[in-house]
């Protein structure tokens, strides 16, 4: 990677592990499997370049409609990663969090995540956000919700609501909005991913197939963000 601005916040839409198992006749399980591996190069690659923020949209409010057994193989996969990442990855400077109602997994998946959530909290490089069960439009009314109980309780008043002030109601508290959205795959639609962060992102889209994106894609997808000139509603 050579030197320049980098996004200090990127978000990864990884699309395209069921087509990539049917171009090959496999099973889209496969294709899933094929896609965590490359999951993970791509953060560590990304914690390695500098990137301090990372969101990767893992599953999605709308993934639980898929079939029973993709959703029992993808469910495998994550309790996979979480059982590698407290095993393996605490190597690593990476700070994980999880995004999304976590609340809906099976018992021994959410206490997974806590344990990884608690053992990657005193890091200090790259945090990973895990979108897990998550959706942009849940996400808002969540805060929404937050914000009326808070009104309620008569910790502020309705008038108190700014964009800075709700978002300290979101999931990415504290965390800068996203600079940079990449989807590989072909298709071109944000698909309920950060909506109410997005506003001002950038966004490149590749052609490119989640399991088959390198390291040298995420550094093109950051030229092309380096190329462009943010106006944020300016001139």
């Amino acid at each position: 990677m050579e030197d320049g601005i980098l996004p200090a916040h990127v978000g990864i839409i990884m699309d395209g592990n069921g087509r990539w198992a049917k171009k090959r006749l496999q099973p889209r399980t496969l294709g899933h499997r094929a896609g965590a591996q490359n999951f993970r190069t791509i953060i560590r690659y990304a914690s390695q370049i500098g990137i301090k923020y990372l969101t990767v949209y893992a599953f999605s409010t709308e993934n639980w409609s898929r079939p029973a057994e993709e959703v029992g193989a993808l469910l495998r996969l994550f309790k996979d990663y979480l059982e590698e990442a407290l095993r393996d990855f605490m190597d690593e400077n990476i700070r994980v969090r999880f995004i999304g109602d976590v609340a809906a997994f099976p018992q021994e998946l959410r206490e997974l995540i806590a344990e990884v959530e608690e053992a990657s909290a005193p890091k200090t490089g790259m945090v990973l956000n895990l979108a897990m069960n998550y959706g942009g439009r849940a996400e808002i009314l969540r805060g929404a919700k937050a914000f009326a109980e808070d009104v309620q309780a008569g910790l502020c008043q309705p008038e108190d609501l700014t964009e800075e002030a709700f978002d300290r109601y979101l999931y990415t508290a504290g965390q800068p909005a996203p600079d940079l959205i990449i989807r590989p795959s072909g298709e071109q639609r944000v698909s309920n991913f950060l909506l109410w962060q997005c506003a001002y992102a950038e966004f490149v889209y590749f052609d490119i197939l989640w399991p088959d994106f390198k390291p040298q894609d995420l550094d093109r997808a950051i030229e092309i963000y380096r190329s462009r000139q943010r106006r944020f509603g300016g001139v």
